[in-house]
């Protein structure tokens, strides 16, 4: 019977006595059939060797690279071999130095908020560097990496954020981290955490915008590709348009910090202020237009809809500024909303300008009925008098007594003027507005025209202003 032993190719050297063991089980004096009835026993054979003890022997030559790593382990971290508290030495093993490598993978971003000036975001966070105390034997490349739990029993990088206000480890179902030692000595430190991050915004456009000193420890981007993002991010109401890697070194008094830097610039979705803020915005003043084209009698109808459109506007602007924080200089969205309250506040100004010309127009026509009755009472007292005139029989015809020669010169020079003077021309605007005698309905009239003409001005100012300055700061 042959007996085959997968684990010998593991073996690097066999023993004389692994090798006696094996030409035995390989070719046993007795039959398989007797072996099985439990004839040629070892213990009534001495000389021969059974089955059962061959394939123990190959099981024996199995090697556990498991209890290898274990070894492999107190070996180079075991008490005395290793001091966590020094750092590794630099390039080459000179006294530069230690080179740190970092990379980012981008899980998620949660929230920006503009009023807090903050966003948080899930990020898998990877350092990696070189530390020639932790070379290990590899067995043939058996073992690829060694895998620890327990950060502090080597050394790490002394490293934070500068701009963290929270952040937390994630421990679910075990602690998200893990530490790798290659057999070269490189160790990868990997780390899954979740920061809550001040970002100091540039609202000028909104919404229409976007330890160690360097003589010990250097952090390094890693080459290629040092930060990732994941494919399906999606942010309600920002799109990622990309992220820009730099380096952010600072000097203080106590030497030079090496810092990293990653830049991630956001594109705001204008769809959802278009629809929450612009669209509402623009009906409110188109609204309050509609008071241009009712009667200016209709007191209590303009005033009502003159203050609703008013206090609704105030109220929408005062909504926005609410969820912004404050700054010292003008955003966007308050040149926006402060015209468009503007608009509104000066239609409401409107009625009150034509109300004021109404009451001067009645107040006119009312002169002009008294001067009128005057006048047909003087006429009527003047008609009396020449009746009473007749009735005494005499009248006489009231002459010039003295002629001046020069009177027939004047009154002739004065028809050749009359000839020779061109008629005036007619102002279409005037004759237009000359349909409507009544100063408060000229305003009416002249309001319909201006209002929209000026808001249309200033939207076609507004919008290639802000989308050009929007492009400048992009590029």
């Amino acid at each position: 019977m042959q007996v085959g032993c997968a684990s010998m190719a593991m073996f690097e050297t066999v023993t004389p006595d692994m090798a006696k063991a094996l030409e035995v089980a390989i070719a046993p004096p007795y039959p398989v059939t007797d072996m099985l009835a439990g004839k040629g026993h070892p213990k009534n054979n001495p000389d021969t060797v059974s089955l059962q003890y061959a394939i123990q022997m190959c099981n024996q030559g199995k090697v556990n690279f498991r209890e290898k790593e274990k070894q492999v382990l107190d070996q180079i971290l075991g008490p005395g071999r290793y001091d966590a508290r020094i750092r590794p030495s630099g390039v080459n093993g000179t006294d530069g130095p230690t080179i740190v490598r970092v990379n980012l993978f981008v899980r998620s971003i949660a929230t920006i908020s503009d009023n807090k000036m903050e966003y948080s975001v899930q990020l898998t966070f990877r350092e990696q560097w070189l530390d020639e105390r932790l070379k290990f034997n590899d067995f043939g490349g058996k073992i690829k990496y060694l895998t620890l739990t327990d950060a502090n029993r080597v050394w790490m990088p002394d490293l934070f954020f500068s701009n963290e206000k929270e952040g937390h480890f994630h421990n679910i179902i075990m602690p998200n981290v893990y530490i790798r030692i290659f057999p070269y000595g490189s160790v990868l430190y990997s780390i899954r955490i979740s920061l809550t991050l001040s970002c100091p915004m540039n609202l000028k456009l909104y919404p229409l915008d976007h330890g160690w000193t360097t003589d010990d420890l250097v952090f390094l981007w890693k080459d290629g590709d040092p930060v990732q993002v994941v494919k399906n991010l999606h942010l309600p109401r920002f799109t990622l348009e990309k992220f820009l890697t730099d380096y952010c070194n600072s000097k203080t008094n106590t030497g030079e910090y090496s810092c990293l830097k990653v830049d991630l610039l956001f594109k705001r979705e204008f769809s959802y202020y278009l629809i929450q803020i612009y669209i509402p915005c623009c009906m409110l003043v188109i609204v309050s237009w509609v008071s241009f084209w009712l009667d200016q009698g209709a007191v209590p109808a303009r005033v009502s809809l003159g203050v609703t459109t008013l206090l609704t506007m105030a109220t929408q602007t005062s909504g926005i500024n609410a969820s912004l924080p404050p700054v010292s200089y003008t955003k966007a969205i308050d040149v926006w909303t402060g015209v468009c309250l503007t608009f509104v506040f000066g239609a409401l100004l409107e009625f009150a300008l034509v109300n004021y010309a109404s009451r001067s127009d009645m107040h006119r026509e009312n002169m002009k009925k008294q001067r009128r009755q005057c006048e047909l009472e003087h006429a009527a007292s003047l008609e009396a008098a020449a009746d009473l005139l007749e009735d005494g029989g005499t009248t006489f015809a009231m002459k010039p007594l003295v002629r001046h020669p020069g009177d027939a010169l004047a009154l002739e020079k004065a028809r050749q003027c009359e000839i020779h003077m061109q008629p005036k021309r007619e102002n279409c605007c005037r004759t237009w507005l000359s349909k409507f005698p009544t100063r408060s309905k000229r305003i009416d009239v002249i309001s319909r025209i201006t209002f929209p003409l000026v808001f249309a001005l200033f939207n076609l100012v507004y919008w290639s202003t802000y989308l050009f300055r929007e492009e400048a700061e992009v590029e």
